[in-house]
């Protein structure tokens, strides 16, 4: 299967077969193209345009499941309960 690469426009052999692993570099033709586009990330060329969702239109139940997932996987330290803070005067 051939790919492009969205950097330098090559394109390139892409075998992948279902379980197994991606090439290191890819989406990307080299190690060059990748380190190019992470540049392009951290220069700031790349934004997100979509607004992230109002945290007021998630549901209760998703924003407990998504702490409890951010917890587990270390990117939060404690779950803190906003509006239990906020109806205590804190």
């Amino acid at each position: 299967m051939k790919h492009k690469c969205s950097i330098c426009g090559s394109e390139f052999d892409f075998n992948y077969q279902l379980g197994g692993k991606l090439p290191p570099n890819f989406p990307f033709c080299s190690e060059r193209c990748q380190l190019i586009d992470l540049n392009k990330w951290l220069n700031e060329d790349y934004k997100i345009s979509t607004p992230l969702p109002n945290a007021s239109l998630i549901d209760e139940n998703d924003k407990r499941e998504m702490a409890k997932f951010w917890l587990e996987t270390g990117e939060i330290d404690e779950i803190v309960d906003e509006d239990a803070e906020q109806n205590n005067g804190m």
